[in-house]
């Protein structure tokens, strides 16, 4: 059986948006089935990203095929603690914001924790939240995600499986993910008010989402044992529970990731590669040194019988893996190499580089990024948001002053509107509460700054003026964490742009792992706009290759590189330099995600272990690499 290692039934879907019609789809059932017994539906809901495309879908129903939720009832899962029910983070907000301010739901009957009460009447509360859940007949259809470390609503690591609805700790990690949401860990509540594991475990269903970076806690949960220490795991107990992933979520379970060990597989030079590649690294052995023994004691018996000689099995994936690397990302000029990664004509190329914030071209390929230039190509980068939002506040007020007294030292005219700006600005900073967002004027000077960052990394690698673009898409435009779906606008802007340029290389980020999203709505714009270029039948697009580089959030596995660029140690220290430059992401930096190094210590980290992985299977030794995969249209 193909699934034999999963202990918990899934379901996979292509894109997040297919899985939350899923799921919406049994949320519809339930409620018409219940509806026509004269008997109220009783959800338990989850908020976060995840969730978000699902409450799209169930507001959609609503609107356009008459779904009622006047028989709904429904309880929330956590809030955090303390925090005012108004502030935008909470969940409160959250959940009206995105669902029950839009469809007939009664008032009455939505539950959520209150994150408002005095400390010493927290622990009735929850005792009264049980009892209202069971009151209710209990949970019918419980909607989960996952944190990173595997914690479903806040239950964290260690939480015990006899837990109920309680005042908790959050873990480090967990209000280091959540950063994103207050612009800073400090601003973090450091408790929060949960449903419990036991009861969790007494809704009658459980559908458990994930999308993206989730791959490998949903596979500790799926296919590992049951423990404390990965909370979600201990739904293996639960006998009507469904994981409901994208491909991306479910990219580590065994079958996609070992398909070799869950059944017969078509022995592609692709899935040898990886194969012997997981299988040498798991060993620790070079690729030349694996023996017949090797194979067969790792579940690769079916690729000798097939294949035949190991030597020339272990040939054929060096050879893959040498020629991934070259110095050469635009390709070597003058040079016939059939197995370069790249073409050596035309030479010159003109090179796009889009990078979804201001920082993502020198902190995920800047290596490359100063290759491409040095070596003589037509190189543009195209800054697809303002990244306005990661800027702090204290920022702004520095640069605000420095603006009135570079003014006044010159006595340049119009210091006292100046002046007047910062006033304004220090006034609305020092009275901001939690739940506003910055005005359009500290938006635009946040955009500024990250604008001549990305101008000043430019002229830093030997850029020209003119090869950089601000593009400012309109869907990151909100103010806040949460962003719009991809526009047609950002579509137009995009293809312009493409048209304009005709670059014979594209390189984008396909770091999906981005907490906030914003990577992954950038990629699916220049995707979506590739393919109506290449529809409408431009001839230059035959001619444009796409690669996808990560290294800000996420490395691509070893066996999937196909282009590997290696950087010396000086140009290790050149790229660090550059990071350097953008002195509003430092140090504590507004949207980290749960990973609490900077910037440029996660980009010499990834870059460094990439080489380190290539020198462990028997290619040669370098400081560092970038890494990037074709994409193909």
């Amino acid at each position: 059986m193909v699934d034999s290692f999963e202990k918990i039934p899934v379901e996979i879907f292509t894109t997040p948006k297919e899985g939350s019609k899923y799921v919406a789809r049994e949320i519809a059932t339930l409620i018409k089935e219940k509806n026509a017994a004269g008997v109220p539906a009783v959800l338990g809901l989850a908020t976060g990203s995840t969730p978000i495309s699902l409450y799209a879908e169930l507001v959609r129903m609503h609107k356009e095929e008459g779904l009622s939720f006047k028989n709904v009832i429904t309880f929330n899962l956590d809030e955090y603690y303390p925090l005012e029910r108004e502030a935008l983070q909470s969940y409160y907000s959250f959940m009206h914001r995105h669902l029950f301010n839009q469809v007939d739901i009664n008032p009455a009957n939505i539950h959520i924790p209150n994150g408002e009460l005095p400390k010493d009447k927290v622990k009735e509360h929850c005792a009264s939240y049980e009892q209202q859940i069971e009151d209710a007949g209990g949970i019918d259809l419980q909607i989960l995600g996952i944190g990173n470390n595997g914690h479903i609503g806040f239950n964290e690591p260690g939480s015990s499986i006899f837990s109920k609805t309680r005042l908790i700790n959050l873990d480090n990690s967990t209000r280091m993910a959540n950063a994103r949401e207050f612009q800073n860990i400090a601003k973090v509540p450091r408790m929060a008010i949960t449903m419990g594991i036991s009861t969790i475990l007494k809704a009658k269903r459980i559908l458990l989402m994930a999308w993206g970076s989730k791959g490998p806690i949903i596979s500790k949960s799926v296919e590992g044992h049951v423990t404390e220490q990965v909370p979600a795991s201990i739904l293996q107990q639960h006998n009507n529970v469904t994981f409901v992933l994208d491909e991306a979520a479910a990219g580590d379970l065994t079958r996609f990731k070992s398909p070799w060990l869950a059944g017969e597989v078509e022995w592609t030079p692709a899935m040898i590669k990886s194969a012997v590649v997981h299988m040498a690294l798991k060993l620790e052995k070079p690729v030349l040194s694996l023996t017949a023994a090797d194979y067969t004691e790792n579940g690769l018996s079916d690729l000798l019988v097939e294949k035949g000689d190991v030597y020339e099995i272990n040939l054929q994936v060096y050879y893959l893996l040498r020629d991934s690397i070259t110095g050469w990302p635009g390709g070597k000029p003058n040079a016939v190499i059939p197995a370069h990664p790249e073409r050596s004509t035309p030479y010159p190329k003109r090179s796009l580089i889009f990078s979804p914030h201001p920082d993502d071209d020198i902190i995920s390929m800047g290596g490359t990024f100063m290759r491409l230039h040095d070596q003589g190509h037509d190189v543009h980068v195209a800054y697809q948001t303002s990244g306005n939002i990661a800027v702090t506040d204290e920022f702004v007020t520095r640069f605000l002053d420095f603006t009135v007294g570079f003014e006044d030292m010159f006595n340049i005219d119009g210091s006292n509107t100046s002046k007047q700006v910062l006033a304004d600005a220090q006034k609305f900073l020092a009275g901001k509460k939690k739940n506003a967002i910055d005005t359009k004027e500290i938006r635009s000077i946040k955009g500024l700054i990250r604008r001549c960052e990305a101008k000043a990394t430019c002229r830093y690698v030997g850029l020209k003026e003119g090869n950089w673009h601000f593009m400012n898409l309109p869907f990151y435009e909100t103010g806040t964490i949460e962003k719009n779906p991809m526009g047609e606008e950002d579509i137009r802007i995009t293809i312009e742009l493409l048209r304009e340029l005709k670059p014979q290389q594209v390189y984008c980020a396909g770091d999906l792992a981005d907490p906030h999203g914003t990577h992954k709505v950038c990629l699916d714009i220049i995707f979506e706009s590739l393919r109506r270029i290449k529809a409408a039948g431009d001839e230059w697009v035959k001619d444009c290759w796409v690669w996808l580089y990560k290294g800000a959030w996420q490395e691509w596995d070893i066996a999937d590189i196909e282009m590997a660029i290696p950087m010396s140690p000086d140009q290790v220290m050149k790229k660090r330099y550059g990071i350097f430059i953008h002195q509003s992401q430092k140090d504590m930096v507004p949207f980290q995600g749960s990973d609490n190094r900077e910037f440029w210590q996660r980009a010499e980290d990834r870059n460094s272990n990439t080489a380190n992985l290539y020198a462990q299977l028997g290619l040669s030794q370098y400081a560092a690499m970038e890494a990037f995969v074709r994409w193909h249209y």
